[in-house]
């Protein structure tokens, strides 16, 4: 009896502990259940969508540059490359099928062994064999693309520059974007693979012209294949921008720098601030930065080259020599001191300090005026002024015409401020000494009256203050794009406070230059060219290169409608023999556009 008992309280334990293992196990099983279906499921359905759904995204369409006459400068065309994925390809069928292909293709098999085995080394889910493929090729691949599975034709827009290096300090370039702009930039659509504008108008008018992301959904089963389309979203395109430049005077300028070492040309309506051509040289190709495979040397000639492409000359501050004398003009008239009428007597040299700085025909001219002393560029007639006024006075009517500070042009993170010394940069060091250690001596103002050593200028600065005499005496804004801005508003176009007598005396002046004086060169070859003013300029390069050479006017000389500067780097020999003609071959292209 005890021993019955005894079995059945056994069998009982046992049935009770099974049965709590089973509820145990059931529980972790329901309680599992509840972690992976309510707490979890947002997570895991998420999941689950993503092994399912495969997003497709197709890129935003760049908006075009054009220029005011519907020349395309910058556009994007289709580029097709050969992409292999390596999962869908048979290991012991890869020789076979990168023999067929080299052999479709006309391209050189070890190529594309050595350029896919890269691919495999560096985890590449898609390898590009061949990154720029012809029409021919791609229409040979399509026609028989089945005999090849895991390989196909990968079709992208990329931006296209047609005129290549034509007016690219302008246009800038695009480029990928870096992660560290990614990372700041993709809450506003930017991706990964994105293109961004990189310098010049590009970069200014990123916003403007790059477009929306679109692309489509796509339901996948668990092989990888596609089953259905669960929905397209287009790309947007980007808008287009209209320039102010004309593109015949655009060539004209680009062609006049030719058999320069280096230099610039900047023209621009002096009413309204309009730039209708900017030519930079040495200049670079666009498209460079948008070619699949780039070479070593490629790199160098752009990014370290010595001849600097990638640096604009119409935006870099140079010494103007002579063509600086509106300011010291200006200065002279305003102070007051020295009345339009007023006559001095040049010399060979006049002595500053330790040096005697000498008259360029190294004998004088006599006892002149101001407006001969333009025609002529007279050193020893502006050294008088100059001394005379002190810094003070020619520092501010360098002011006055905007120099030493940015024009206020878009590529305004491109442009140099200049320079222009004064006593207080001369106190505080000079940038490279200690301060009250290089006072302002006598031989700074000297070299300051004709535009040398303690003065430096952009080809820009200089057209914007040339507009100046031009117009009647108004400081404009240079600018590319018109859009809905009022550029004749006086926020960008302000009225100089200069007496009536100084704008005319220089005016006519700077119209003795070209009609008998050292610009008088200009109008040969050219005899219906309307009157004309401007200035010559050969400078002393403060760095140590050889003279830079200038030419700065505006016509016609009553109503002008147009303002060239042309600059010649480290070219000697004179702003009458270099600059001169440069400014010539864009003037003749405007006159005949007048007379269309």
């Amino acid at each position: 009896m005890n021993i019955r008992n005894r079995k059945d309280n056994q069998s009982s334990n046992q049935t009770n502990i099974l049965v709590l293992i089973v509820l145990l196990l059931f529980s972790s099983i329901l309680g599992r259940l509840f972690w992976l279906q309510i707490i979890k499921g947002s997570f895991y359905r998420t999941l689950s969508n993503e092994n399912r759904i495969r997003l497709v995204a197709n890129p935003p369409i760049r908006g075009k540059i054009t220029t005011q006459n519907g020349k395309l400068l910058a556009d994007n065309k289709l580029r097709f490359s050969l992409i292999a994925q390596p999962h869908l390809i048979d290991k012991q069928e890869l020789k076979d099928l990168l023999k067929r292909l080299s052999d479709l293709l006309k391209v050189n098999q070890d190529i594309l062994s050595l350029t896919y085995r890269n691919g495999l080394e560096n985890n590449q889910v898609s390898i590009v064999l061949l990154g720029r493929l012809s029409k021919t090729q791609v229409l040979h691949f399509k026609e028989n693309e089945e005999s090849f599975p895991g390989v196909q034709v990968n079709t992208e827009l990329v931006r296209y520059y047609p005129y290549g290096n034509f007016a690219s300090h302008v246009l800038g370039y695009t480029q990928l974007i870096t992660f560290e702009e990614f990372k700041k930039l993709s809450k506003h659509g930017y991706k990964i693979k994105d293109v961004i504008g990189r310098s010049g108008l590009e970069a200014v008018f990123e916003p403007h012209l790059r477009g929306k992301w679109g692309g489509e959904m796509l339901e996948v089963d668990v092989s990888g294949k596609i089953q259905r389309s669960l929905g397209y979203q287009p790309p947007v395109m980007g808008n287009d921008l209209k320039l102010t430049l004309d593109f015949d005077l655009q060539r004209a300028a680009e062609k006049a720098l030719e058999d320069k070492p280096a230099g610039a040309i900047v023209v621009l309506e002096p009413n309204t601030g309009a730039i209708k051509a900017m030519a930079s040289k040495p200049g670079f190709d666009p498209n460079f930065f948008t070619k699949p495979v780039r070479t070593q040397k490629e790199f160098k000639d752009i990014f370290l080259s010595p001849k600097k492409p990638l640096f604009s000359r119409a935006l870099n501050a140079y010494d103007p020599g002579s063509t600086w004398k509106i300011v010291t003009g200006m200065a002279g008239m305003e102070s007051g001191k020295f009345e339009p009428n007023i006559r001095l007597q040049t010399a060979a040299c006049i002595q500053y300090g330790s040096h005697c700085f000498p008259e360029h025909n190294r004998k004088g001219w006599g006892e002149i005026g101001y407006e001969d002393a333009f025609r002529v560029s007279s050193n020893t007639f502006f050294y008088q002024i100059g001394a005379a006024v002190g810094i003070e006075q020619l520092y501010d009517s360098a002011i006055k015409l905007g120099f030493n500070a940015r024009t206020g042009v878009e590529i305004v993170s491109e442009e140099s401020r200049g320079f222009v010394g004064n006593k207080e940069w001369a106190d505080a060091g000079r940038g490279w000494g200690r301060p009250g250690m290089t006072p302002w001596i006598p031989e700074d103002i000297a070299s300051a009256s004709i535009g040398q050593a303690v003065v430096q200028v952009t080809p820009l600065q200089l057209a914007r203050a040339y507009a100046v005499f031009a117009n009647g005496g108004y400081l404009i804004t240079p600018h590319f794009v018109d859009s809905d801005i009022n550029w004749l508003s006086s926020k960008y176009k302000k009225k100089v406070d200069i007496k009536p007598s100084t704008l005319n005396t220089i005016r006519r002046g700077l119209k003795k230059v070209v009609d008998s004086g050292t610009g008088r060169n200009l109008k040969w070859n050219l005899p219906t060219l309307p009157p004309v003013a401007g200035k010559t300029g050969t400078a002393e390069d403060s760095t140590g290169g050889a003279d830079h050479a200038w030419f700065a006017c505006f016509a016609p000389y009553e109503a002008s409608e147009i303002v060239v500067v042309a600059f010649a780097q480290n070219t000697p020999g004179g702003g009458s023999v270099h600059a001169l003609p440069m400014a010539q071959q864009v003037l003749k292209v405007w006159h005949d556009q007048a007379l269309e």
